[in-house]
């Protein structure tokens, strides 16, 4: 068992949170905090050079890396594992943010018990992108949201216990409508008489779900998963949860929890329902079209910095649904580009509002101003997350959100192409709450006398913001690279029924 490379993306976050566990200095906590956060980035990248190096040699199979291990045969539930190249930009994307956030939580209060509850977080959502088990990945899925009610309950600010129980009630709601829809795929996977699984790729391969069950099941499975990606109406415990969450829960919960919701669409919704997929998309793309400006116009009128990212996030990520409903290679690709951006730059957005917060104690941009040069390396870096999140050419928004509209444009037909247009519009809407927040929080005259005493980000601030900073940066100077390691994954028929 652990001869499969990608079991360690489970093991090391258990390894960690037992020494956790037994560890009582800060100094010890940190340090394996640390050490186990670069490791998980080192084998992510590990991962990914042996995929590549793969594809090149000439292998075309849907998923490398596969393994399976029997957990209750009577049911055959697998841990079964495999990835392709969305699952590794999702491991590093993951990777990346838990490095940062590892930082970024330096001076966290009852620190061994915080990391604990994110470490077991960080296992349920390694464990949910290398699993190709339905069975397996729902577990995954739960190990991850539940973790979130004590740590926005206990680490949290403002109203923290109802937050708290929002987000856990709406979650476990879409998990129960995610639940019938699994249960239902796994009754009806396989041909009459033949061995029922829960195998991804054997589901596929069987085809074996009708059109009429893929009717009932599909909007089951699509707003279970919706509701952890924002979807709109379902996405009002998104800005609540984190408003009130502490700066790492922030980062690693916008950043890679709400792509568990794009990534199960994709992977289990769309791939193994591809009829209903096509018919019934457009219901969702009005949902996802309405998230998209909706969560752009409630950015620009709040004045908390987390409030206002919050529903930055609810817009990015209905794009994201929205780019995978257009059902085409350009607009798949553009939305697994985004999902990338946005757990990036909204990372490191959630990282500066909290080290800014930690010095100001307001969040309040309105008692705000001037704070460019009382910490310039802080408001360069919230420039810059800015400048990506508006789409700035260079940086990771830009080719992100322009490959979702040229793939979204291809659809010939009106209804697609309006949809299309007014999802560009969230761009200008965007560009207006981002420079109105960047010019009254960094210039302008400073609003507390006490904030010219306040001093710039530490070496621990630094380098978390330096991280994402550059990978920002890397995915809007070098697309080529992630778009080949993302587009290979649609070149098998694995939309066979619509014809991709």
């Amino acid at each position: 068992m652990f001869s499969n490379i990608l079991i360690y993306f489970v093991i090391i976050p258990l390894l960690m949170l037992g020494g956790f566990a037994l560890c009582r200095g800060v100094k010890g906590i940190r340090t394996i905090a640390v050490v186990g956060s670069t490791l998980l980035m080192a084998l992510s990248v590990w991962v990914l050079v042996d995929y590549l190096a793969l594809r090149q040699a000439g292998n075309t199979e849907e998923m490398l890396f596969t393994g399976s291990w029997q957990w209750f045969g009577p049911l055959n539930i697998n841990l079964a594992v495999g990835v392709d190249g969305v699952s590794i930009a999702m491991l590093i994307l993951s990777s990346i943010i838990v490095f940062a956030g590892s930082f970024a939580s330096w001076k966290i209060d009852d620190a061994r018990h915080f990391f604990m509850w994110l470490l077991l977080l960080s296992t349920g959502v390694f464990g949910f992108f290398i699993s190709i088990d339905l069975f397996t990945m729902f577990m995954f899925y739960e190990v991850a949201l539940i973790p979130m009610y004590l740590l926005i309950g206990v680490w949290g600010t403002g109203r923290k216990e109802y937050s708290a129980m929002k987000l856990t009630l709406m979650l476990m709601g879409g998990s129960a409508f995610l639940m019938l829809s699994l249960i239902g795929i796994y009754y009806h996977s396989a041909p009459e008489g033949g061995q029922l699984t829960w195998n991804i790729l054997e589901i596929s391969q069987n085809g074996a779900i009708t059109r009429g069950w893929q009717y009932f099941l599909f909007p089951m499975c699509f707003v279970g998963f919706g509701v952890l990606g924002a979807m709109f109406p379902f996405h009002t415990w998104s800005p609540d949860g984190h408003a009130c969450a502490p700066t790492a829960v922030s980062m690693l919960h916008a950043g890679v929890l709400m792509k568990l919701g794009g990534y199960g669409c994709f992977r289990v919704a769309m791939y193994l329902m591809p009829e209903a997929a096509n018919d019934l998309a457009w219901i969702f793309l009005i949902l996802t079209g309405i998230s998209v400006v909706y969560g752009a116009f409630s950015a620009c009128v709040q004045t908390d910095l987390k409030y206002i990212n919050a529903y930055s996030s609810v817009s990015h990520c209905g794009m994201v649904l929205f780019a995978i409903l257009m059902i085409n290679t350009t607009a798949l690709t553009g939305a697994i580009m985004q999902m990338l951006s946005h757990g990036l730059m909204t990372a490191l957005f959630f990282a500066l509002i909290g080290m800014i917060y930690g010095r100001t104690h307001t969040r309040d941009i309105r008692l705000m101003g001037g704070l460019m040069k009382i910490m310039p390396f802080l408001g360069v870096a919230y420039v810059i997350a800015g400048m990506a999140s508006l789409g700035l050419p260079g940086l990771s928004g830009f080719v992100a959100e322009m490959t979702i509209f040229v793939g979204s444009f291809e659809h010939a037909d009106m209804f697609h192409r309006v949809f299309t247009i007014v999802a560009c519009c969230s761009i200008v809407i965007t560009a207006v709450y981002i420079l109105r927040v960047v010019g009254k929080l960094l210039f302008g005259p400073v609003q507390d006398e006490h904030h010219l005493q306040l001093t710039d980000a530490v070496w621990w601030e630094r380098l978390s913001v330096i991280t994402l900073v550059v990978s920002v940066a890397a995915i809007g100077c070098f697309p080529n690279f992630f778009e080949g390691l993302i587009r290979f994954t649609f070149n098998p028929e694995i939309f066979r029924a619509i014809g991709m």
